[in-house]
């Protein structure tokens, strides 16, 4: 991972997103649970993954290393470390955060359709099986469906994915639709959407056997997650 060190003023600090637990606690240090407005300052050395407050300036990314469903949007400053999809500073402002639980379960059957998508638009035939997966985990957001029958569902994903195991794109594919099928609690939420988004990523790099496809599928998860990110109402202070 490259690593750039700068330091940065407040009044042009890096506007960034982080992921929290539901509780809304830090992992690390204080464990202080933060809310909107709070500031949290660590003293340097700063080191990239281990001693810092992180973020990420790519919402995708943020996910990626997300303990839980709850992002807030971030100003970071002070002495920075940037790396290649994260970075950590000195000092980290909550400005606004929202529980982005049905948001990342959409976004998870949304990628996973995307990369059902790809199969079929390059002739590959698409297990019935994945595409029930997603439709049952849509009709469950909707209070249509029960927890036993996303669970079945998800099953039966699993079971199309690792029968099409030999096949790296067309795995990678189910893969998510049974990521994007996970279950109904809070935490559940995030896993979906983090391992839908990646698998679907896969998919795409494997099926056009090139890393720079996969990137930008990425790319366009991205900007569609920072679009549904941004139209959530803030949560205030517990």
């Amino acid at each position: 991972m490259s690593e750039r060190r700068e330091i940065v003023g407040e009044s042009s600090a890096i506007e960034a997103w982080h992921f929290l637990p539901a509780d809304r606690r830090l992992r690390w240090g204080t464990r202080e649970i933060i809310t909107p407005g709070s500031v949290v300052v660590v003293d340097p050395p700063l080191e990239l993954c281990k001693a810092g407050l992180h973020a990420s300036v790519r919402a995708i990314d943020a996910l990626k290393y997300g303990p839980g469903p709850v992002i807030s949007r971030v100003l970071v400053w002070g002495e920075v470390i940037r790396g290649d999809d994260k970075l950590c500073g000195q000092y980290r402002k909550c400005l606004w955060m929202a529980d982005v639980s049905e948001v990342l379960h959409r976004f998870a059957c949304e990628a996973a359709t995307g990369a059902l998508d790809l199969l079929s638009a390059t002739g590959e035939a698409v297990d019935p099986r994945s595409r029930k997966a997603i439709e049952v985990k849509l009709a469950w957001l909707r209070g249509e469906a029960t927890d036993e029958e996303l669970a079945t569902a998800r099953a039966d994903a699993g079971y199309a994915a690792v029968a099409d195991a030999g096949y790296a794109a067309r795995y990678a594919a189910r893969y998510a639709a049974m990521a994007a099928a996970m279950a109904a609690d809070r935490a559940a939420a995030w896993d979906a959407a983090r391992y839908a988004g990646m698998a679907a990523a896969m998919a795409a790099a494997r099926a056009a056997a090139s890393y720079a496809a996969g990137a930008v599928v990425r790319e366009e998860q991205d900007r569609r997650l920072a679009d549904l990110l941004m139209a959530l109402a803030p949560m205030g202070a517990p």
